[in-house]
């Protein structure tokens, strides 16, 4: 560390804001902002007061751990970790409560039903060809059923 922070100087927290910032993008999730921001943090401390490469390590964990939780709390109190979609790559859950006409008689427990262009193997009670039922739950890839 003597030999790299010597190089960048006060650069090195904002090299290294910039660096984890790129990951973020480059990855999944919300993750490296919080870091980036902790780095950024440290950049700023690190300008006012220069502080040894030893205390600006500890600045950083310290602002890590207190954006990281932070950050999520917040994502979590807007509700943005669950997103306005919450069934978004699950649309099978969306049908729930939905009624719709059966395309194949339920037989042994076993029947299709159509759902826009899509047909959909369902579980229920027996019931013939036609008989509207309503979606009451998922199992798997199979909706449970019930008449309505």
């Amino acid at each position: 560390m003597d030999t790299l922070i010597p190089v960048t100087g006060i650069w090195f927290w904002w090299i290294a804001a910039g660096v984890l910032l790129i990951l973020e993008l480059m990855l999944p999730g919300v993750f490296f902002v919080w870091l980036a921001a902790a780095a950024a943090v440290v950049g700023l401390l690190d300008a006012a007061f220069n502080f040894g490469w030893q205390i600006e390590l500890v600045l950083f964990a310290i602002f890590a751990v207190i954006f990281l939780f932070g950050g999520r709390k917040f994502l979590a109190s807007r509700k943005a970790l669950q997103g306005e979609m919450p069934n978004l790559n699950q649309r099978i859950h969306d049908y729930v409560g939905q009624l719709h006409p059966l395309e194949d008689a339920i037989v042994n427990g076993r029947g299709k039903v159509r759902i826009d262009d899509t047909l959909w193997e369902v579980m229920g009670p027996e019931l013939a060809k036609g008989a509207r039922v309503r979606v009451t739950g998922v199992d798997g890839m199979r909706l449970k059923v019930e008449q309505a």
